[in-house]
């Protein structure tokens, strides 16, 4: 009887170990049908392609030498990195709407091409950011640089955060460097590097144009970085990137306070024109206290926005 119980004991055994080895199997068989499912979908559904580089890339005026192997190469990149970081290059669009039509006439009047509002795009992204150098506002202007083309900076006011002004200093900065070197695009990448640089590896080189010159990785990138983001600009489609007129950051409808004394408390000032002290930053982000001392009566133009034009459009 003993015997018989162990003998049917070790069938049962048998049995279920045979089943426990069909479902491990079983549940290999599946796990491996789901992945290939998933890679199949893959596959199917999720594409990134290898971008065409057009025929012709201008910059300022100037035609890239694109039949140079490694002057194309060096756009690809570019044109490929800006495509394929999706958020930035988005972003991107979105603040332009608000800031080039600020930008693009203050270009015009001082003769400057209209290709340099990328220049701004790319040194900053249309962002009040500070560099770990010290670079400030969407033109990235050093302060002893700022302070030589005519910006205020000081606890008080630093005008390299003030779109407009910082816009006309690089304009006149970009005046200076294209006298000495009567091309666009060493001027936009002397803005970068500094002048005294680009000449330096100008003549180190014996080269007479930007496409020539061995450079550091950032200014060799720098131009081909504003010159490919004007490309995708220039064809969004091209590039995947399909953005609705109403995602774009709208500007606004401003009016402005003339001050020539000083302001105690900019809380209170703000609240005496209807908006909160965040928002007249926002507008003014050059003011850099919540008061003005303003002990040698100077004039500044406050922006402040209309009524009505804080209304989200979402």
């Amino acid at each position: 009887m003993y015997k018989e119980i162990r003998k049917s004991g070790s069938y049962i055994i048998t049995f279920l170990a045979g089943i426990g080895i069909f479902s491990l199997f079983s549940y290999a068989f599946d796990k491996d049908l789901e992945e290939k499912n998933y890679q199949d979908k893959i596959n199917t559904d999720y594409k990134i392609y290898s971008l065409s580089i057009p025929s012709e890339v201008t910059f300022a005026g100037e035609v890239l030498p694109l039949n140079d192997f490694e002057v194309l190469e060096r756009l690809d990149r570019e044109l490929h990195v800006n495509t394929y970081w999706h958020s930035q290059t988005i972003l991107f669009f979105k603040r332009a709407n608000r800031w080039f039509p600020i930008i693009e006439p203050i270009l015009a009047k001082n003769n400057i091409p209209d290709d340099f509002k990328y220049l701004a795009l790319v040194e900053s992204g249309f962002e009040n950011v500070v560099s770990p150098a010290g670079a400030t506002g969407f033109w990235q202007f050093m302060k002893p640089t700022g302070l030589e083309y005519g910006l205020e900076i000081n606890e008080e006011v630093d005008e390299r955060y003030n779109v407009e002004k910082a816009t006309e200093a690089a304009c006149r900065y970009l005046l200076n460097s294209y006298e000495k070197f009567g091309s666009w695009s060493l001027v936009a990448a002397s803005y970068n590097a500094g002048m005294k640089k680009i000449f330096s590896q100008m003549e180190r080189q014996l080269a007479t144009n930007y496409w020539d010159l061995l450079l550091n990785s950032e200014t060799e990138r720098y131009v081909f970085r504003i010159a490919a983001i004007k490309v995708i600009f220039e064809n969004p489609n091209n590039f995947g990137f399909n953005i609705r007129k109403k995602d774009l950051y709208k500007n606004f409808s401003i009016y402005t306070d003339t001050i020539t004394g000083p302001i105690e408390n900019f809380a209170s000032y703000a609240k005496e024109k209807n908006i909160n002290y965040k928002l007249l930053k926002f507008f003014n982000p050059w003011l850099r206290e919540s008061y003005l001392k303003n002990k040698l009566s100077k004039t500044y133009v406050i922006k402040l926005p209309k009524e009505g034009e804080l209304t989200s459009s979402h």
